[in-house]
This record gives C-alpha cells, sequence and structure tokens, in this order.
C-alpha cells in the first residue's frame, strides 16, 4: 500500500513539473513566398487534396475563398451577409466548416460547390477551428479549445491549454499537423505547439521577422493563418492583409 501511495505521490509530481516548464522555442526558414491578396483578412486557412481555402473576416467583407497558391488569384468565392464576421476554417470529409466571430454560428459548405449546406449554434464567440481524425477543435480567445462532435456540434470536453504552469490567452487560428494542433496567438508572432490530450504547450515556433513590418499599414495586419498540405509535409503561414503567405520549415532553438 505504502509504494502504491508513493507511486501516486511520484506521479502527481512528474505531471506537476511537466506542465511548470516553459516550452522550447524553435526558429524558421522560408522555403517560398507566395503572393496573398493584402486585402483579405485572414481568419482561417486550409489546404486539402491541392486545394487552398480561405476565410475572410470583417463586416462586409467576409468571404469563403478558393485560391490559387502560386498566384494568389481568388478562383471561387462565396460571399456572407453583411451582418456575419467571419473567422476560421476547417474541412471535414467533402465539406467545409467556417465559423462566425459573435453571431453563435458556423456554415457547412459543399467544398467543391461553395453551396450552404446546413449551419450550426454554439454558445461565445468563435476564432479558429482545426481537426483531428475524429473530432472538431475550436477556440474561442480564450486558453480553452473545445472538442466538438462533428455532426452535432455538440461539446465533448474542453482542452486548457498551459505553458509553464500559466495559460495560455487568445487562442486562435487553428490547424492540426502531425498529431499536434498549431495555434496562432492573437497579435503575436509566435505559432503554439499543442498536445491534443493534455493541453500542454509542447513547443513554439517564433517567427518574427518573417515579414518585412513596412509592407503592413494596419495595426490588426497580424500573424494569423496556418496551413499543413500532408501529402507534402508542407506548412504555410500567413496573416490578415498581408501581401504575402509563406511556406516555411521549423527547425533549430532559440
Amino acid at each position: 500500500m505504502i509504494e502504491k501511495i508513493a507511486s501516486m505521490v511520484l506521479s502527481v509530481v512528474l505531471l506537476l513539473s511537466l506542465s511548470t516548464t516553459a516550452a522550447d522555442v524553435a526558429s524558421y526558414q522560408i522555403v517560398h513566398a507566395y503572393p496573398h491578396d493584402p486585402r483579405a483578412f485572414t481568419q482561417g486557412l486550409v489546404f486539402v487534396d491541392g486545394h487552398l481555402y480561405e476565410s475572410t473576416g470583417l463586416n462586409g467583407r467576409s468571404s469563403l475563398r478558393l485560391v490559387d497558391l502560386n498566384t494568389g488569384r481568388v478562383l471561387q468565392k462565396y460571399d456572407l451577409p453583411q451582418q456575419f464576421f467571419a473567422e476560421g476554417l476547417t474541412d471535414w470529409g467533402s465539406t467545409l466548416i467556417q465559423l462566425t466571430w459573435q453571431a453563435h454560428k458556423a456554415f457547412v459548405y459543399d467544398r467543391f460547390t461553395f453551396t450552404l449546406l446546413k449551419t450550426f449554434s454554439y454558445g461565445g464567440e468563435g476564432w479558429g477551428i482545426t481537426h483531428d481524425a475524429t473530432h472538431l477543435i475550436m477556440s474561442d480567445g480564450s486558453s480553452y479549445l473545445r472538442v466538438l462532435d462533428p455532426k452535432t456540434f455538440r461539446p465533448l470536453r474542453r482542452l486548457h491549454v498551459i505553458d509553464d504552469g500559466k495559460p495560455v490567452e487568445e487562442l486562435n487560428e487553428l490547424e492540426y499537423v502531425r498529431g499536434e494542433i498549431y495555434a496562432n496567438i492573437w497579435h503575436s508572432d509566435r505559432i503554439a505547439r499543442i498536445s491534443p490530450s493534455t493541453g500542454r504547450v509542447l513547443g513554439w515556433i517564433d517567427l518574427r521577422g518573417i515579414i518585412d513590418k513596412n509592407q503592413l499599414t494596419d495595426p490588426d495586419a497580424v500573424l494569423n493563418g496556418i496551413a499543413y498540405d500532408a501529402a507534402t509535409n508542407r506548412l504555410l503561414v500567413t496573416g490578415k492583409l498581408w501581401p504575402k503567405l509563406f511556406e516555411i520549415r521549423v527547425g533549430g532553438r532559440h
């Protein structure tokens, strides 16, 4: 019995030590820079089956787009009604799911035609969204991520995102990359790599300097937009109102 209690205490100590250790910070290399619409207030970015999809925000300017990666040209577009401020975007099967900021509503489209198929409601704000093999994962601007049923949008559990014992606030655009959740932090040049089982930050990607700030004329032109091309292992990033989209390679510690 004493040995069992000692083992449990040791496990708790190890867990606490993990949760209060600051995650490593990695640098990056630019593999390629692509043109990007500088008027696009990027809220969500998805690359699936060779196609790049983008959600853009702001009332009266919110849209769902199919974008040519090499040229930045918009190939297909669906404009949302003016009352909606679009947010994060993810794919699920043959559909695309797009959040809205404060309307408590998600839109589900046919991925090929952009036909609106149905809507879901949710409480609180909508910021970013992604998915693993079985569930949707959503951010709302807090330090919590919601895990949702992809058929009903019903919340199943929450992940509290922690680094160095502290909550990581303002989790924004999300992407599921090789078994980890990548998250933009609003008004930050960093991307958090998050464990989908514990919420612990596994590492950071520091993207300072990726774009010349002189090219940005709006204070809201911040890093936001992560897409992963699983077929070729490419990681793409951009920002709101950025004139460029970057393919990057992550590696090396600061």
